[in-house]
């Protein structure tokens, strides 16, 4: 082989290694080891620190002072360590996260009085009436579902049947009333047959939910069900698969679960939702702890 080539072939394999050293950054990767070859001709150690990588770091190597590895490496013929920062709890830092929502000057009652008699979608055709958010306006916790049903078309009312009683049941269970949290729901009229929202209603009605968490700006948001989590968070992810891990929407946390009227259907998923909603409810006691020590009752 001639020189040309040999100098040619180790740019090549270079160039490879910083889109590989670039990739492991990108997946978080603080620090990653590669082993000598297995021939002894050759070694190599590529360091990758998040938020400042070197990717240029392999370029600055004469290739042709170099001899070609046998193989290069790769995730099957190296080991590589990769370490993640750890975390102070089970649930992070329990300190408020840091505010990216910024606080709006409106409270529910502008937000509601500017949807109105809603005639924005199609669904305005079929329904009885809006059901708008309903509960404390100053919340730690809220939760959101997807749309309503006959019983808060009837009612006006977001989660009054019975996936709402047992809601209901839940909210008791982590010790709160139903009074001190906030209920709603990504669309605010019935859709015919009880059908999932069409990725038009939601969109349209959705700004009016993400004004209303603005206004209030609770501590902790829960999602129930599909719906609800891929129209928050804009993920694909399905609830089964992210369910019980705390989210971020705009620096508030949220935890994913079961729709309740998922667990009247399989009662065998009460036992995960009750494991998700405990996290809750540990998180906002370490916050309450926390927010208590750093501000005394007696200041």
């Amino acid at each position: 082989m001639s020189s040309d080539s040999t100098a040619n072939e180790i740019s090549e394999l270079l160039g490879s290694l910083r889109e590989h050293t670039k990739f492991l950054s990108e997946l978080g990767a603080e620090h990653v080891e590669v082993a000598e070859d297995p021939v002894g001709e050759s070694s190599a150690a590529v360091s990758v620190v998040t938020g400042s990588p070197n990717y240029e770091a392999a370029a600055d190597v004469n290739p042709k002072a170099i001899s070609p590895p046998d193989e290069f490496p790769t995730m099957t013929t190296r080991a590589a360590t990769i370490k993640s920062a750890p975390q102070d709890t089970l649930f992070g830092d329990l300190k408020p996260p840091e505010p990216s929502l910024l606080q709006s000057s409106e409270t529910l009652e502008d937000v509601w009085r500017d949807i109105g008699d809603c005639t924005r979608c199609g669904l305005c055709e079929g329904r009885t009436q809006v059901v708008n958010t309903h509960g404390n306006p100053k919340a730690r916790l809220m939760f959101v579902g997807e749309a309503p049903g006959a019983d808060e078309d009837a009612q006006g009312k977001p989660f009054v049947g019975r996936a709402g009683q047992l809601l209901t049941k839940i909210i008791e269970a982590i010790g709160m009333k139903r009074e001190e949290v906030l209920i709603g729901n990504v669309n605010r009229c019935r859709p015919p047959g009880n059908r999932q929202p069409t990725l038009e209603e939601a969109a349209i009605c959705r700004p009016f939910l993400f004004r209303e968490i603005a206004a209030v700006q609770p501590d902790v948001i829960v999602v129930l069900g599909n719906t609800a989590l891929r129209n928050l968070l804009e993920t694909r992810e399905g609830i089964t698969r992210v369910r019980g891990q705390f989210q971020n929407f705009r620096g508030i946390k949220v935890m994913p679960t079961f729709h309740p009227a998922y667990l009247l259907r399989d009662p065998s998923k009460k036992k995960e939702t009750w494991e998700d909603l405990k996290k809750v409810r540990d998180y906002l006691d370490g916050l309450r702890q926390s927010q208590s020590i750093t501000r005394p009752d007696n200041i």
